[in-house]
Parts: C-alpha cells; sequence; structure tokens
C-alpha cells in the first residue's frame, strides 16, 4: 500500500521534445508452438477500503472496469473496522456481531459480477488489545493485535459461517480470505511483528478452515515482499493451513528492499524481478507450488507518471517478464473513490485506472487494450512485444515503446514480419499514447475542474474513448509501425 501522493497536473502534462529514435524489427511465425496465456494481470484489482464499495461511485467505476477487463476479483482493506459495525460488546463483555454492511458489500460485489479477496483487517476497536493504535490514514483503522485470541477465534468462525450459509459453500470456496495487511510495516502492532503475526495467522486459518476445509486461506500479505521464507517454513512445521501465499512490491521500491541486493534494475522490470523471486523462494519450500496472488503492485511514480500514458508500457513489459511466475497481479486501484489520504481534492490525485467523476485515465483503455489479448502466447524474445495467439486463429499482438519517465523521450520504428499468414494479411492497429485516449489535453482545454460534472466526464470520456481500429495490410509478409514515446498498441493480423 502506498500513502496517496498529490499530483500536478500540470508537470503531467508537460510533454518533452522528443530527440531520440529506436529501431526494432520483430520476427512472429503465427504456427509457432503457443503455451497458454491466463490474463492474470486483470483478473484481480485492489480497490478503496470496504466501506467505499457501497457508493454509486464506486460502482460505477467497478461496472467501467469489469466490461473492458472482465476483472473476477476485488481486493480492499479494513472489511472489520468499526464503520461496518461487526463487532460490539455488550453490558456483560458479551461479543455482538452484526453482519448486515459486510452483507451489503459483498452483496454489491457479486452483484457486479466479481469475487471479494476477503483481506480480514483491521480489528475492532472492542475486541483490541490497544484501542488506541490508530495508523495514520485518514480512516484511522486500528492495527492492534486482539485482546482475547478465543475472541478473535471467534469472529472468525462466525463471519466463516455465516458467509457459507448466505452465499453457499460453492461460492464462498471461490473466494481467497487474506488475513491482514502488510504486517511487517505499521499495519500491525503486535511485538515482536514477526512471532505474533504467525500466531494470528495460525488462529484465523484453523478458524476458517474447521468451517469448512474448502475456505482458502493464505498470507502474509506483506510489503515489499518479506517474511516469505519464514512464513512457510512456520506453516509446514506447525501443521497451519495455507492455500496460497500473497505479497506485495511496488516499482518505486528500492532494489535493497525488493530483492536484498545491490542491483542496478530499472523500475520497470522491478516488480517482475521481486515476483519471480518470491516463485523460486516458494518453489524451494515445504510447500511448493503453492499459488501466488501479488494482492498489491503499480507502475513508476515519478513526474505523475501513473496518469500518462507511460502506464500502458510499463504494465505490459510487467506482464511480458511476469507471465508463469504469479497466478494474480493485482493492480492498485481500480478506482479513485480512495480515502487513505482522505477525499479526493480534484481529479488525478489518487491511486485508480478511472479518476474521481468516473473519467477514463490512460491506463483504463491500457487495460481495454490488452484484454484483447488471446489465452495462447507465442515466445517471442523482443522486450516491447507480447506475441499471442486468438481462440480463431488470429494474431493479437501488444507492441509498445516504453521510456523512463526521467529519461529523454524517443520515438520507436517497429517493423513485423510475420510467417505463416498471407503475405497481404489484414491487420487492425489501436493505440493508446500521447494524443491517443490520453485524457491530459482535453481536461486541462476544460480548465481542469477540481470537481468535474457529471456531463464534463462523459465529454472527456467521449473525447478520449479507443478509437476504431486504422485497417492496413501486410506488404509481403511486413509492417512498418511508428511508436510514440510511451505508446501501447494492439496489433490484430487476420488468418
Amino acid at each position: 500500500m502506498r500513502r496517496r501522493a498529490v499530483l500536478s497536473v500540470l508537470l503531467w502534462c508537460a510533454v518533452l521534445p522528443v530527440v531520440a529514435q529506436r529501431e526494432e524489427t520483430v520476427r512472429v511465425d503465427a504456427h509457432a508452438e503457443a503455451k497458454p496465456f491466463p490474463h492474470f494481470w486483470e483478473e484481480m484489482f485492489g480497490s478503496g477500503r470496504a466501506i467505499l464499495s457501497l457508493r454509486q461511485s464506486y460502482r460505477d467505476d467497478l461496472a467501467a472496469v469489469h466490461a473492458v477487463t472482465g476483472v473476477k476479483y476485488i481486493r480492499f482493506h479494513a472489511i472489520l473496522h468499526d464503520e461496518l459495525g461487526v463487532y460490539n460488546e455488550d453490558e456483560h463483555g458479551n461479543p455482538v456481531y452484526n453482519f448486515n454492511y459486510i452483507d451489503q458489500v459483498y452483496d454489491g460485489l457479486r452483484a457486479a459480477g466479481v469475487r471479494p479477496v476477503v483481506e480480514l483487517s483491521f480489528m475492532p476497536k472492542k475486541l483490541a488489545f490497544n484501542p488506541d493504535a490508530l495508523h495514520p490514514f485518514w480512516y484511522k483503522q486500528n492495527v492492534s493485535p486482539p485482546k482475547d485470541i478465543k475472541r478473535w477465534n471467534d469472529l472468525m468462525t462466525a463471519l466463516a459461517r455465516h458467509l457459507v450459509e448466505r452465499y453457499g459453500i460453492d461460492e464462498v470456496a471461490q473466494w481467497y480470505f487474506e488475513v491482514w495487511n502488510e504486517p511487517n510495516i505499521d499495519f500491525w502492532g503486535g511485538v515482536p511483528r514477526g512471532e505474533t503475526y504467525f500466531a494470528l495467522y495460525a488462529n484465523t486459518a484453523r478458524s476458517l478452515k474447521a468451517v469448512n476445509s474448502r475456505l482458502r486461506v493464505g498470507g502474509p500479505a506483506t510489503a515489499a515482499a518479506a517474511w516469505i521464507p519464514g512464513f512457510l517454513a512456520f506453516c509446514a512445521r506447525d501443521h497451519v493451513p495455507v492455500d496460497f501465499v500473497s505479497t506485495h512490491g511496488y516499482a518505486d521500491e528500492p532494489v535493497k528492499r525488493l530483492l536484498g541486493t545491490d542491483e542496478v534494475i530499472a523500475p520497470e522490470d522491478r516488480v517482475a524481478a521481486v515476483v519471480a523471486k518470491v516463485r523460486r523462494q516458494i518453489d524451494s519450500s515445504p510447500t511448493p507450488h503453492l499459488p501466488l496472488l501479488w494482492t498489491e503492485w503499480n507502475v513508476y511514480p515519478v513526474h505523475d507518471a501513473r496518469e500518462t500514458p507511460y502506464v500502458g508500457p510499463a504494465l505490459a513489459n510487467t506482464i511480458r517478464e511476469s507471465d508463469g511466475n504469479v497466478d494474480y497481479l493485482s493492480f492498485w486501484t481500480f478506482s479513485e473513490v480512495f480515502e487513505e489520504g482522505g477525499p479526493a481534492r480534484a481529479p488525478f490525485t489518487q491511486f485508480g485506472i478511472r479518476a474521481m467523476g468516473g473519467i477514463n485515465k490512460p491506463a483504463f483503455y491500457d487495460f481495454a487494450l490488452l484484454h484483447k489479448l488471446g489465452e495462447q502466447r507465442i515466445a517471442n524474445p523482443s522486450k516491447n512485444a507480447i506475441v499471442t495467439r486468438l481462440a480463431d486463429g488470429r494474431l493479437a499482438i501488444a507492441l509498445w515503446n516504453l521510456v523512463d519517465p526521467e529519461a529523454q523521450p524517443q520515438t520507436s520504428t517497429v517493423t513485423l514480419q510475420l510467417q505463416g499468414v498471407s503475405a497481404n494479411a489484414d491487420v487492425s492497429i489501436q493505440r493508446v499514447d500521447e494524443t491517443h485516449s490520453n485524457v491530459a489535453p482535453f481536461y486541462k482545454a476544460m480548465g481542469s475542474p477540481v470537481s468535474p460534472t457529471a456531463a464534463q466526464a462523459t465529454e472527456l470520456n467521449s473525447k478520449t474513448a479507443l478509437e476504431e481500429p486504422e485497417h492496413m495490410r501486410l506488404a509481403n509478409g511486413a509492417l512498418r509501425l511508428q511508436l510514440a514515446p510511451n505508446a501501447l498498441l494492439l496489433v490484430t493480423v487476420e488468418k
């Protein structure tokens, strides 16, 4: 999780002069062997805390993102926060449970066609060892361990039973129960952190499994990919159930923190590098080949890059490098309905691929393009391409020109050379770059409204919608394309 950074729209709109050009030839054999290519980057998204899911703005954003990605899972914090009224005690000190708001939260997700990652956090104050252990986030969640582990276990048991009774075990068995959030940093107040979290995890996992063994539980949900070997060794030694590993890592984190080395690794390569590290740790553990859920990540944020077309190439590159090492890569977040640092003061000041008011950022269209890739991937040595085959035999190829936000921009010329298709096959092209599906100039021309009206949001989305595909033909099996700095292209080649 990252604290909110206030973003400058002026910097965000600045475009440096292009002074360099890169040339590349990408060779593709349409009949080459392919391997399964599940869309692991778009099937899970993070979002603001649980209660925000009851807002219409949140639900509108979720519907829009679901429409272009088919997202299957949503993760958020604070399902146990006191603002949902889950835990209380009567005049005699006996626990009192109330799952009505939780029902509304999960009913809303199911109605939207998605399932929850049930992040079991944070501590209800009346169950907290220290009721004053409040995190500095705006919504002041309690990060204390429980005052009574039996009462925590009873709450976990009651919650699991309620969910199974309400939704049925065949449904809830498809959810993920993740124990806490980033317990290795200030989101967990146990002392010592590791030992007390492992105890919390063991109690939680056993309580859930006692309700039904089909419930899927995992952790340690750590920041910067910490604790994985120790966590899995603990679970194996003490026979603690674990169905998946979850952890986090962001492109702006230091290499030393993520990998424990002094290597020089570009920001756009860091997430995939630490994903591969954790995959190796799992596979060499006593419980190898557990699923890996990367439940938070995002691209490099310098110079407001997360608001710009840079997201597309950075996302595509991370997909290219992470394929085969991770089961879900959950982008943080899908919406600016998000209040870790307080309510948004204007659009483009929060995480999210949609801005306040339902305005589509370039990242929204980047995900929409990459959704069109096939589910069979053909190996290709290019660092700027993903080659896939669609079910009907067509090729869908992502091409990009990634430029670090701190580097001098450069254009790219890519020549596609294809075998196994007609030498003059029809080709269609869609793109996101500075002049395609980029809301920045339109928002600025509108006067940069700090609270856009619904009509303004509709106008901006109309002006930035993905353009109809540009149609071309191969020339003797080749196609030459110009890519602007941080352009992402989706090239579809007919059979």
